[in-house]
């Protein structure tokens, strides 16, 4: 039985997958110095436990980690014709220039319901409510704007420092149950072999084998720094409870996401025009003459399109972008659409078993236009 991508809302009395996000943690420093007894021998310094490390993150984040409801609209669910509550879990954090904090969340736990029917219940049982709610359905992040200065927050990290086999807590209210804290290792970093249907376009994600469970959407995954690295979004499993692989996803896409929907009102994504395979095949690699399975495949290009017209054929190998190396296809999906459109990126692309160079002017992609509510 093959296991299944769970989003992690809690919807009614049914429970819906999620995404958990890989993230990195640190150890803390040394919590003392050397110092040299009566006798001149040296002493070795004594590191804090990870017992106490973790106390100390969750004493430092908790305050910051809320419990979202919401009541979609009819049209969340079409087939039964009626609102739908949601539950799920969020972070506070500051955004320069705006006053009050932001609770980030998934876009799947809110939907489309509007400020009036969203509630955010924070760390000492308070209820608020946003003034304000930006959403992006395609990366799955929805921002609540808290317009109240005295509200706790946490730092965004940086995600692209996450490493493989460090520390991570996630927070969330996995089945309703508020401000519960799991501990676990990143177990991949930039994990893209995911599907979360059509409106979904998320390429990266941090796994972890911290555990998650429907309700944990939007919770923070937290390095041992107290520093929010990713957003839990899914997990994979056959019950659609935990199974030790969990997504997030990273918090450098986020502050992206974030900076565009409160700038702009919108998101920005360049795009190719091209359909890539899903995987670049070992005896596909050995056919095209290549030595290791390392790129992505076109598979269609489309008419009128950027790849069109720098001339990238079905068959095409892209190796590089500029000189980032590519992994496979959905990193380049990633490193597409982070570049603005117009602008021109140098392709080194294999083709009749050779290298060729091929230069791409970035156009936009035409999804949905998210607007504040």
């Amino acid at each position: 039985m093959r296991s299944k991508l769970v989003i992690l809302g809690l919807c009614g009395s049914s429970f819906l997958g999620g995404l958990v996000a890989d993230t990195w943690l640190r150890p803390s420093p040394v919590s003392a110095s050397a110092t040299r007894p009566a006798d001149g021998q040296p002493v070795r310094p004594q590191r804090e436990s990870l017992e106490d490390q973790y106390q100390s993150v969750i004493k430092s984040v908790s305050p910051a980690v809320v419990a979202v409801d919401a009541v979609k609209p009819a049209e969340a669910d079409a087939a039964r014709g009626k609102s739908v509550e949601e539950s799920g879990s969020g972070v506070m954090i500051r955004f320069p220039g705006l006053r009050g904090v932001l609770a980030i969340t998934n876009n799947h736990v809110v939907g489309g319901a509007p400020p009036s029917k969203v509630y955010v219940t924070l760390a000492d049982g308070r209820i608020v409510q946003p003034a304000r709610v930006w959403a992006d359905g395609e990366s799955d992040i929805t921002l609540l704007h808290l317009d109240d200065e005295t509200l706790p927050a946490v730092e965004l990290g940086d995600s692209d420092k996450v490493r493989r086999g460090q520390w991570v807590l996630a927070f969330g209210s996995p089945f309703g149950l508020n401000q519960t804290v799991t501990h676990g290792i990143i177990s991949a970093t930039d994990r893209g072999q995911i599907n979360l249907g059509s409106t979904i376009r998320i390429k990266e994600f941090l796994q972890t084998d911290a555990a998650i469970n429907p309700g944990s959407s939007g919770g923070p995954l937290v390095d041992l720094n107290g520093r929010v690295v990713g957003i839990n979004t899914a997990i994979a499993s056959k019950s659609g409870d935990n199974s030790g692989v969990s997504f997030s996803i990273p918090a450098n896409l986020v502050k992206r996401i974030a900076t565009q929907l409160i700038e702009r009102g919108s998101v920005t994504r360049g795009y190719l025009g091209v359909q890539l395979a899903s995987a670049l095949e070992p005896a596909e690699a050995i056919r095209l003459g290549l030595n290791r399975v390392a790129g992505a495949l076109v598979e269609i290009v489309h008419p009128n399109t950027p790849a069109a017209a720098a001339g990238l054929r079905v068959g095409d190998v892209i190796l590089k972008l500029e000189d980032v190396a590519i992994r496979d296809e959905n990193h380049l999906i990633n490193l597409i659409s982070a570049l603005p459109p117009g602008h021109k990126a140098a392709l080194t692309v294999w083709r009749d078993r050779k290298t060729q160079t091929a230069t791409v002017t970035v156009g936009e992609y035409s999804g949905s236009k998210p607007r504040p509510r």
